[in-house]
């Protein structure tokens, strides 16, 4: 089994084991050894919730620096839709497409209108659906691992419809080699990402096929120099056109923003990993059949809450709003043409291209016999612990310990409740060494100077 790329990376320098991350990973994916957290790599999903809650700053995310750019001989720079909620509505979006061209990529395209042809397209998929209900989003790339990993009895029921980066990504390669006469590989298309985990996405795409993307910025990183290419933007004067930005599309940066534009009466927009699990547990138990669809994204309130953005959550939802608001009353009409769409549908040009596997964790062995008799053995570990989850042993949960204990990586004893055995056992040592020391003490060495008069004689 190949290993699973992530870029998150803990710093072991300010990172104190205050086990803050370890409570709120999703997938028990942390664990705290000698005071430093660690991350168990095959269970994490890179939601960047550590991220957040590391009051050290000791996780951060590794995306790819502006560096990057020269290895290409044109760039574009193509935003995320969270990048918009960071600013306030008299920023535009056609202006801040000028200023990342201010910023040395040589075209920066706007995504909403790929969002609103791919709603069209949910649309049209939807339309045709008879398996399973309800038919989960595939637009966050945390959720899609979360299935792969917790739940892969849903797989099947996840959206096959290719997200708005990488369908923009794809035609815009083909359509600037085609221009500029060069080669798709020479041109460079970077994701300004509001979290880490459309970095894996790009480097690692979880249908095991080849992403068009060729890397990810950060929205932290890009911020503030964007902030200062907006001023030269605004002295230099920019194209005020806003013929390619689309409402529909707009809306994709938040919680809800897909079923808003789908108008279903059947859906359900879901946002925060642990309510995403509460939700997925409940179709798991054959609830929730009513809903058609349901739009779930792993950070609070989508893509605006992601954890390399800069603007709190709340007021970036209200950006959103705001701005969508501004654009209507500019009487923005932009909008894909549903006989268009319809037609590249049936082309299949919005599928995916490869198919959605489980994503397995390592057994406790490879030999079921033996796996069993531990399972066994995990059980019984188990029951010796007090199942309170206080996280004091360094594993999140009782049931994580007494896993850990199984695997070699912890000692029952590592439970502060369980440590009056180890002080009794280490004083029954010390005891032992105490008798043996006595005893030894009591034997009279030899007369050194009467063996020495022997010898003589």
């Amino acid at each position: 089994m190949s290993p699973y790329l992530h870029f998150l990376k803990i710093d072991p320098e300010k990172c104190d084991g205050r086990m803050k991350c370890m409570r709120v990973c999703p997938t028990e994916a942390i664990r705290i050894r000698h005071g430093k957290a660690m991350i168990l790599e095959e269970k994490c999903v890179d939601c960047g919730e550590c991220i957040t809650a590391c009051p050290n700053g000791a996780i951060v995310a590794l995306t790819d620096p502006f560096g990057e750019l020269t290895r290409f001989r044109h760039t574009v720079a193509l935003p995320s839709p969270g990048l918009h909620a960071q600013f306030g509505k008299e920023i535009l979006p056609q202006k801040i497409v000028a200023g990342l061209k201010h910023l040395g990529f040589d075209d920066a395209f706007d995504l909403s209108l790929t969002c609103g042809e791919v709603s069209f397209a949910i649309q049209e998929y939807l339309r045709d659906y008879r398996g399973p209900k309800p038919v989960i989003s595939n637009g966050c790339p945390t959720v899609v691992r979360l299935i792969q990993v917790k739940y892969p009895s849903l797989i099947d029921q996840v959206l096959p419809i290719d997200t708005p980066r990488e369908l923009a990504a794809r035609a815009l390669k083909k359509k600037k080699a085609k221009r500029l006469g060069l080669k798709e590989k020479e041109i460079g298309i970077f994701y300004l990402t509001p979290c880490p985990a459309k970095m894996i996405s790009i480097r690692q795409p979880a249908e095991k096929g080849r992403s068009s993307l060729d890397g990810a910025i950060s929205i932290s990183d890009i911020y503030g120099p964007l902030l200062s290419a907006l001023e030269g933007v605004e002295k230099d004067g920019y194209d005020k056109d806003l013929k390619n930005i689309c409402i529909l599309g707009m809306g994709w940066a938040m919680s809800g923003g897909i079923c808003r534009t789908l108008r279903i009466k059947d859906s359900l927009a879901v946002s925060g990993i642990q309510e995403i699990i509460k939700v997925f547990d409940d179709i798991e138990k054959g609830k929730l059949r009513n809903i058609e669809f349901i739009e779930a994204y792993s950070c609070h309130q989508g893509c605006v809450g992601g954890s390399l953005t800069v603007e709190n959550l709340y007021i970036s939802f209200n950006n959103v709003l705001k701005l969508i608001e501004t654009l209507e009353f500019e009487q923005i009409k932009a909008c894909p043409d549903i006989r268009e769409v319809r037609k590249k549908y049936q082309e299949d040009y919005y599928s995916i291209k490869g198919k959605l596997e489980p994503r397995p964790l390592k057994p406790l062995s490879d030999d079921l016999g033996e796996a069993i008799r531990k399972r066994k053995e995990k059980e019984n570990v188990y029951q010796q612990l007090p199942k309170i989850d206080c996280g004091a042993c360094g594993s999140p949960t009782c049931m994580a310990f007494a896993e850990d204990v199984i695997k070699g990586d912890s000692v029952i004893t590592d439970c502060i409740f369980n440590m009056p055995q180890k002080f009794k056992k280490l004083s029954k040592e010390f005891s032992s060494m105490l008798e043996k020391s006595i005893a030894m003490s009591s034997v009279q060495p030899p007369d050194s100077e009467n063996e020495t008069k022997k010898g003589k004689s």
